[in-house]
Order: structure tokens, then C-alpha cells, then sequence
């Protein structure tokens, strides 16, 4: 089936939920407004012309540096990829975050049960709160890190570190002590280095 076929079948299921759809490189992608996010996860799982019913993945989206800065919509986003093993087809759904303050969207948690650590992982690494989701706590960093490591504004070395202290017998955090260093590459000019020559 073509690509141009699947996305007819797609839009004609989800209808006027679709801000915006493109058919690009063998993949279809459509955009839906956070409010019509949850309605549209739920017709593409369970309408007959759709059935996408295994959720591959569910990334979060910080778009602040997008197209080097030039890019004027909201900051954060959701993007969702759907297969259907029925009808071995794919699809993209993406939802952007209304304030860029406090991002939320629904959770589909209850639609796909695989979105579970994937929202979780959302929430940990870029803040976007996902509204009905039972469980929504850090899953890869750890209770005390302050702040989400893959919002764009976020410093490379973060804000603190925590190592172990023998002394005190406990973990301990303190400000980051990584000094700026130059890293020089190493040049090797020997005529015979490893057996080379």
C-alpha cells in the first residue's frame, strides 16, 4: 500500500483533529492539538482503516534551537511512532505543548501500556507533565537532581554533583567541580609506529 493511500486512510479516520500531516520519505506524520492528542491516540489504535495497535516509541521534543533559533512555535512537543502489525504500516503522531512554562499533554498510557517508562523518561529528561498517568516519577535520574538534562538550556555539567564521602559514611552533593580543560590531540610522527611502515 502506498504511502499517499495510508495517509488518505489515516486522515479520513482521525478527520478534522489533523493540524497538519506530511507523507515524506516513506513515513506519514500528523500533528494534533493537545486537546485532540488522547481522542487521536484511541481512533488510530482501534479504527478499522488504522489499527495501530503497538506504540514503538515516545520521545519528548525541545525545539528552543530549531532551525538554528529561527523556529517562532511552542518549545516542547511529544512524538509518538505507531506500528500496525495487521496491516504493517506506520505512523508519526506529534503534539506540541501549549505553555512552554509548564508542558503538559494527556498520557496515552491507558491506550498503549507501553508508553508507561517512555512517558516517565519524557517527564525525567525534559519536564512535559503527562496529565491521567498513575506513576509519573524520575526513572533515570536520581530523587535529589535538580532540573531536566535534555531541555536545551540545561548546562552540559549540570548544577551539582554527588559523589560518596568515607567521612560522613553517606552520599553528599555539592556544586560541580569540573574544571574547563583543552584536550589537545595526540599526534604520533614515528616512522615505524605499529608496524605501519
Amino acid at each position: 500500500m502506498s504511502i499517499e493511500t495510508i495517509k488518505d486512510h489515516v486522515l479520513a479516520a482521525v478527520g478534522e483533529r489533523v493540524v497538519s500531516s506530511s507523507a515524506a520519505l516513506g513515513e506519514l506524520t500528523i500533528t494534533v492539538k493537545p486537546t485532540d492528542y488522547a481522542a487521536t491516540a484511541l481512533v488510530l489504535r482501534d479504527h478499522a482503516d488504522c489499527q495501530f495497535g503497538q506504540l514503538i516509541d515516545l520521545c519528548g521534543v525541545d525545539y528552543s534551537e530549531y532551525k538554528d533559533g529561527q523556529y517562532e512555535g511552542p518549545r516542547f512537543g511529544v512524538v509518538v511512532h505507531l506500528l500496525s502489525v495487521t496491516r504493517n504500516q506506520r505512523v508519526r503522531l506529534k503534539v506540541l505543548c501549549a505553555d512552554d512554562d509548564f508542558p503538559v499533554v494527556a498520557s496515552v498510557n491507558s491506550i498503549w501500556n507501553a508508553a508507561n517508562w517512555y512517558e516517565r523518561e519524557a517527564f525525567d529528561l525534559f519536564g512535559i507533565m503527562f496529565e491521567g498517568h498513575e506513576d509519573l516519577r524520575r526513572i533515570l535520574t536520581d530523587y535529589g537532581f535538580i532540573g531536566h538534562p535534555f531541555r536545551k538550556d540545561f548546562p552540559i555539567t549540570g548544577h551539582v554533583e554527588m559523589r560518596y564521602d568515607a567521612e560522613q559514611r553517606r552520599v553528599v552533593y555539592q556544586p560541580v567541580t569540573i574544571e574547563p580543560r583543552e584536550i589537545t590531540p595526540r599526534i604520533i610522527r614515528e616512522d615505524s609506529y605499529a608496524g605501519l611502515n
